[in-house]
């Protein structure tokens, strides 16, 4: 009974930390495949070797497939927004509040006694908190500047995230970064913190 209380609040803290909704599932559900890492290669994303969230420098779908039967739960949380707050200055403050939510949550589970809860969330931590900086300076040989908030990206992993907000229950809406694209159209941000 602990332990589903300690899970209900852990939603709860993700929510009032600024999802727009949270759920648990079983992290067995979670999908991750070669294929979709392969999106992070160039030309696919222009951030590719730049941070230590992203690949090469993370350990790959392989390996998250490997930790996931250390783990009985995941945490899935969600920010819905629309089609041009991703167009605009908006859209940093949005990965970057996902970051956050996964860092909170992270270190909330491991105070909890999960002592290997693990968050993940989009986006290159790069371009979300060091822009204005020359070289990631985990790379350039230096401690990370935001070790507390900055988490992998699920992206590099190879995690299915239309089939993480299915196994949630929640709609996936997709983002179109088309300047052509409606203006209202909504999008789905999504971060997870897998639970021990």
């Amino acid at each position: 009974m602990k332990h589903l209380h300690g899970m209900r609040e852990l939603i709860q803290y993700a929510r009032d930390s600024g999802a727009t909704d949270a759920a648990l599932i079983p992290a067995r559900d979670i999908l991750a495949e070669d294929h979709l890492a392969g999106f992070c290669k160039p030309p696919g994303c222009d951030q590719f070797g730049k941070a230590m969230s992203c690949p090469p420098h993370v350990a790959g779908p392989s390996a998250f497939r490997q930790w996931l039967p250390l783990f009985e739960h995941a945490l899935v949380f969600k920010i819905d927004t629309f089609s041009e707050a991703l167009l605009s200055p908006q859209a940093l403050l949005l990965f970057k509040k996902l970051h956050e939510i996964a860092s909170g949550v992270q270190k909330k589970a491991v105070l909890m006694g999960f002592l290997n809860a693990k968050g993940f969330a989009g986006g290159s931590c790069k371009t979300i908190f060091c822009a204005d900086q020359e070289k990631c300076g985990v790379i350039a040989g230096a401690p990370c500047r935001h070790p507390l908030t900055a988490k992998p990206s699920m992206s590099g992993f190879g995690i299915n995230v239309s089939k993480l907000i299915a196994s949630a229950g929640w709609e996936m809406k997709r983002a179109s970064l088309s300047p052509d694209a409606a203006p209202e159209t909504p999008v789905t941000l999504c971060g997870l913190v897998l639970i021990d």
